[in-house]
């Protein structure tokens, strides 16, 4: 269930029956080829999936995220870590004022993870509240379902393109490109960063067919489900 799809009333009514909630968050970056928005898409789109069955309610994906590394693209924006976990605790603060006990981050960027880092703090100062945050593409079954296709995989490659990330009559290259050095690449500025990708992908083929990505997605969808249903405690 959306929360887009709702009116209060019948969150109020749902929240009685059932503390948990999702928010997923995401990022607005450089994915070579794909949307700017992979990240908010796949963060949104498995928690909605995940959820449905369960009758939790779906936030609004956050859409921004931490991601200084790429501020020469255009079209990316990145939150500094103390305004991103600023707007963390303040969503947490407002799901926990309505009745919220359980509450599940659907994460699709691997720079919000530090972001996450205050929930135990958090948790400490709110008794009774339970907060996980679950990077849902790199989770045990996930990824494993990544390498059983193909172990050179990484961002902007092909295991961030589904159907509802490609964009229409953009042509992908063929063949496969070689794995950056992450480390080197963190001691970069933005501008260096853009030098030294290119067309942003870190590595791997471009596209893979859909029915492995199929496979992929339903075990990110299964993956963040049982995220959901606990344990709690």
């Amino acid at each position: 269930m959306k929360i887009a799809d709702m009116n209060w009333m019948q969150v109020e009514r749902g929240v009685q029956r059932d503390g948990r909630a999702v928010v997923p968050v995401g990022s607005t970056e450089q994915h070579g080829y794909l949307r700017l928005t992979v990240d908010a898409i796949l963060a949104e789109r498995v928690a909605c999936e995940a959820a449905e069955p369960l009758g939790v309610p779906v936030f609004p994906v956050l859409s921004y995220g931490i991601t200084p590394y790429f501020r020469a693209y255009p079209g990316s924006i990145s939150l500094r870590l103390d305004t991103y976990q600023r707007i963390v605790a303040d969503v947490l603060e407002s799901l926990a004022g309505t009745g919220f006990t359980r509450i599940l981050f659907v994460n699709g960027h691997g720079g919000n993870t530090p972001g996450g880092s205050i929930l135990q703090e958090w948790m400490n100062d709110h008794p009774g509240i339970t907060v996980k945050w679950h990077n849902w593409w790199n989770a045990p079954r996930t990824a494993a379902a990544v390498a059983a296709i193909d172990s050179v995989a990484s961002h902007a490659s092909w295991m961030e393109n589904f159907p509802w990330t490609r964009i229409a009559g953009v042509k992908l290259p063929d063949g496969q490109k070689a794995m950056i050095d992450i480390a080197r690449m963190r001691m970069m500025d933005a501008a260096g960063v853009r030098a030294y990708l290119g067309d942003g992908n870190f590595g791997g083929v471009y596209q893979k067919p859909d029915d492995q990505m199929m496979k992929v997605w339903s075990a990110g969808v299964e993956e963040t489900r049982e995220a959901l249903e606990g344990p709690w405690r």
